[in-house]
């Protein structure tokens, strides 16, 4: 096997995630779901694991959103996706063949329909059709969408689109859906909601957060790249272990460690594994995108002077003395208000951490406490802040 970080890879090459794809597969039975994950974290990966090996009954059909910008773009995207999927027979007895006879037009002033009835025409022709094989949509990048749909169309029709599908969801009990993005669609719902367009769009969904790979599952990862680019090493199993926890079970960073070893013509020994990853964290090229991690914050927080706000509580947290150590609110907000920092809103703070954690940025634990969530993100975050 060889290292490829940030492609596309074959469903064998998908580690430690058979577990995760069965609950999906089981969820989709009942009801739609949200996935929740960080960026980098492979949840690409496991719906293209999905589509390529899908459960007998199911034909998946993956689409990346990103590229979607109105609400009539979408509906036609999902239109063309079922009649595809419907077959020329079925095409025929369906609205297509109605519309024809009813309005005398042709295919192109069909999908000049208008967005929402080309949509829920399509879908409530689907499910009517008799099918052994249910069609399930993975679409990728949902917040992305939205946002470009609420910026293009405004946020009524932004909200609406929503609201179709989850119409759809509950009308058509058959219909299913996967969610998924690299920004949480509570960022989105939330500019809905603050212009006066609240929106249930997901509360009939069921939720799951993609974790990084279990330590097995990332070491065994990590050893057969180091097998698979043919890179000396004393023992692969504590090099792999190294690797592995060097970059918090992270796959797309595991794949990264192992090019860049091959690359540089580098021994897997600790001291170059170590060394290799303190130099990407310092790279000005930054090979592995973390400042995603520092210039998102303007998207996500957009609010007054929220960015900001974040970017202290993350610097609090990232001094702390032991990295694995959790502070309370109260003592985040006594740090936080300490000479040289500005958050002294306690309501304020909390809202923000609620937000973090939400984000992926920190994880809360049983007694209300806060951290970094992922030590190499902290780990990177001291060295860009200068900490």
């Amino acid at each position: 096997m060889k290292a490829n970080p940030g492609g596309n890879l074959d469903p064998q090459h998908v580690y430690g995630r058979d577990t995760i794809i069965e609950l999906l597969w089981d969820r989709l039975e009942t009801q739609s779901i949200v996935i929740n994950a960080e960026r980098r974290i492979g949840k690409t990966q496991i719906l293209r694991k999905m589509q390529l090996e899908p459960r007998a009954g199911w034909r998946p059909v993956f689409r990346d959103l990103e590229k979607i910008h109105s609400a009539q773009e979408f509906a036609e995207l999902v239109y063309d996706d079922i009649q595809q999927f419907l077959g020329r027979a079925e095409k025929a007895k369906n609205f297509i063949q109605r519309f024809f006879e009813e309005n005398e037009t042709d295919y192109v002033n069909l999908k000049a329909r208008t967005w929402k009835k080309l949509l829920t025409s399509a879908v409530e022709d689907l499910m009517k059709t008799a099918q052994t094989v249910r069609l399930v949509f993975f679409w990728d990048e949902v917040p992305y969408m939205v946002e470009s749909i609420r910026n293009a169309d405004g946020p009524q029709v932004a909200a609406e689109v929503l609201d179709t599908i989850r119409s759809l969801r509950v009308e058509q009990d058959r219909f299913r859906v996967i969610f998924t993005g690299s920004t949480g669609l509570h960022h989105v719902l939330g500019k809905l909601t603050a212009a006066g367009i609240p929106t249930s769009a997901k509360n009939d969904m069921y939720h799951v957060t993609v974790t990084p790979l279990a330590p097995h599952d990332a070491e065994t990862l990590a050893k057969d790249l180091l097998n698979g680019e043919k890179i000396n090493c004393v023992d692969p199993g504590e090099a792999a272990s190294i690797i592995a926890e060097t970059v918090d079970y992270f796959p797309f960073y595991i794949h990264h460690v192992v090019a860049g070893l091959r690359i540089e013509e580098l021994n897997a020994t600790e001291a170059n594994i170590r060394d290799f990853v303190s130099r990407q964290l310092v790279d000005a090229s930054d090979p592995w995108q973390l400042a995603h991690y520092r210039t998102r914050l303007a998207t996500y927080y957009p609010d007054n002077d929220d960015a900001d706000s974040v970017a202290i509580i993350l610097d609090v947290l990232a001094i702390t003395a032991n990295p694995a150590s959790s502070l309370s609110v109260d003592e985040i907000l006594a740090a936080a208000t300490s000479p040289g920092f500005s958050v002294k809103d306690r309501n304020n703070l909390l809202r923000l951490l609620r937000l973090l954690d939400a984000d992926h940025y920190l994880s809360r634990d049983t007694d209300g406490r806060y951290r970094f969530r992922f030590l190499l993100i902290r780990r990177w975050w001291r060295v860009d802040r200068g900490l």
